[in-house]
């Protein structure tokens, strides 16, 4: 009986003590957690200014306004983009916005055609959305 009562003890005092033992620890505190939110929302932002400043480009411009692109709508859907679909449009805003800038007085049929993809792209995202 006295073993039972022993039993009954310890397996009473475990269940007790159980939840305060398996009790959930956050890897991540609320600072880390605001902190890479802040990140995110920096970071999409920065390549909507990206895309912004790329659209604003007067070859892009001339180029949109010779294939017909409303330069205005693309730059409103930039506003509404999700930021995946932002971010590679911004990384291809980069490269095209790199070859332009790299003294190049003539833009190429490569440069050409990233800036014609990339306005499409613009669009047709949003026009999905």
């Amino acid at each position: 009986m006295r073993s039972t009562r022993s039993i009954v003890a310890v397996v009473l005092s475990s269940l007790v003590a159980a939840p305060s033992v398996s009790a959930q620890v956050h890897v991540a505190g609320q600072q880390a957690l605001d902190a890479a939110v802040q990140q995110h929302v920096r970071a999409t932002e920065q390549d909507r200014d990206t895309v912004r400043l790329f659209l604003q480009r007067s070859e892009v411009r001339a180029i949109a306004g010779q294939y017909g692109v409303d330069i205005r709508r693309a730059e409103s859907a930039v506003a509404t983009m999700n930021a995946a679909d932002l971010a590679s449009i911004a990384a291809k805003a980069r490269q095209a916005d790199e070859a332009l800038a790299g003294g190049q007085s003539n833009i190429t049929i490569s440069t050409t055609t990233i800036i014609i993809l990339l306005l499409v792209l613009i669009l047709l995202i949003v026009a999905l959305n």
